[in-house]
């Protein structure tokens, strides 16, 4: 049996902590796309926790915890995650990596900063992790595999060969310093000493697993709007997000993909650049984000300041149509307890007239919301665990939210920690 959990936006839904509550029934996590340039924050009895390369379900001693052949493995961050998660008492967690995962470059965050700084004002808002780099060489074939690192002579031919390329580039378009090829080898005989217990064939492992009945989890990172095919292009990321992917990203076959579980927060938020059509400004955004999430509103990675906006149906209804949605898990509604009335944006006027499909991106730019304002509950809901038992605004709100998205809105997360979860019936389902 295999489950997605993806994100229905821009990412920041609050994927980590619904793979984290789901994991504690699953065999195998899976991270099949996405690099070390976003983060999922989750809260549990071990403490608070921003993951950026490891599986979300990596906090139980029965799982395994599986990178990809799809990540962008950045493999100093990884072992480092797993450092500090040891260090605050997490059992050392099984870790199994892909032998053809891709590896992050050293010169591929360089040319992420280096790019960034070059385009100035018209750059791309970038995490500067090295992501697009990485995927433009894997697509144009000079990326280097996990299992490269085990044929040492070709290896050395191949960087040879690479360096040559990017030296061009680092000298007459950026004016920095040369890559010397000695120094690329040495570290990349540090990485493999580092992974090398851990490379497996991870497919054949995943066929094994699911002949044998397990469950597994595959988890996306970022949302359906960064998308590089579907999203908010050029303003997307790199590979990916959708669920659809996981069966590339893991090594399955897609019909393999039973339940889709697309996380939507109960209000909007984003890192990064582009459009963001119900996206609020000054003191009404600065408290929303102070509120929000646990601890505010800043990018697990980045420590960013997300920008804030209302809850948006055409955005969170094509997000969840490109996931191929079965479940919603729709979260911190608790964070909107404050406040006396909740703007949702229902469509977008764009020339004059109304739509509510998600447009591309030209026609996006230029869309401005049509909200629709629903009476707050003004109380706090955290630890209800009976979805009866919410205020009924707070219900109309969900129903409402469910109606205009046409997905079953099945999980209501009311707190950060793994238990604060309301499971529901939905009329959809």
């Amino acid at each position: 049996m295999v489950k997605a959990v993806v994100g229905a936006n821009w990412g920041d839904e609050g994927k980590g902590k619904i793979t984290d509550m789901l994991a504690e029934d699953a065999d195998i996590i899976v991270r099949f796309q996405g690099g070390a340039n976003a983060g999922h924050t989750i809260k549990n009895k071990y403490g608070k926790f921003a993951l950026h390369t490891l599986p979300s379900g990596v906090f139980y001693d029965h799982t395994t915890s599986v990178i990809g052949n799809g990540v962008a493995l950045n493999i100093p961050i990884l072992f480092k995650e797993v450092q500090e998660i040891v260090e605050k008492g997490v059992p050392k967690p099984k870790i199994l990596v892909s032998e053809r995962a891709q590896m992050v470059m050293p010169y591929h965050i360089l040319f992420d900063q280096y790019e960034e700084e070059r385009l100035a004002g018209k750059s791309f808002g970038s995490t500067k992790s090295g992501i697009a780099p990485f995927y433009s060489d894997k697509y144009a074939k000079i990326g280097f595999q996990v299992c490269e690192l085990f044929d040492e002579s070709a290896l050395k031919e191949k960087l040879a060969r690479v360096a040559e390329t990017k030296n061009v580039l680092l000298e007459h378009l950026y004016h920095k310093p040369l890559l010397n090829v000695d120094e690329l080898y040495e570290t990349l005989m540090e990485y493999k000493k580092m992974v090398e217990p851990y490379v497996c064939d991870v497919s054949a492992f995943l066929d094994k697993a699911l002949k044998e009945g397990k469950t597994v989890l595959l988890e996306g990172q970022l949302g359906t709007l960064k998308d590089t095919d579907h999203g908010i292009y050029p303003m997307v990321t790199s590979s990916n997000t959708l669920a659809a992917y996981g069966a590339v990203g893991a090594g399955i076959p897609p019909y393999e993909i039973k339940e889709i579980i697309t996380v939507c927060k109960a209000y909007s938020s984003a890192v990064g650049a582009g459009a963001f059509v119900s996206e609020i400004f000054g003191e009404e955004a600065d408290e929303l984000r102070r509120r929000g999430g646990d601890g505010g509103e800043y990018g697990a990675t980045t420590g960013r300041p997300r920008r804030m906006g209302w809850f948006d149906c055409v955005a969170s209804k094509y997000g969840c149509r490109l996931q191929g949605t079965t479940d919603v898990a729709f979260t911190v509604l608790d964070v909107l307890g404050y406040l006396d009335e909740i703007p949702v944006c229902v469509g977008y006027e764009i020339d004059g007239e109304v739509t509510t499909d998600f447009p591309v991106t030209y026609k996006l730019e230029k869309a401005k919301p049509v909200l629709k304002t629903m009476p707050g509950w003004k109380t706090d809901i955290s630890g209800i665990r009976n979805y009866e038992e919410l205020p009924e605004n707070c219900r109309k709100y969900v129903e409402f939210i469910e109606e205009q998205i046409g997905y079953p809105i099945t999980m209501v997360s009311n707190g950060p920690g793994r238990e604060d979860i309301i499971y529901r019936k939905s009329p959809l389902k």
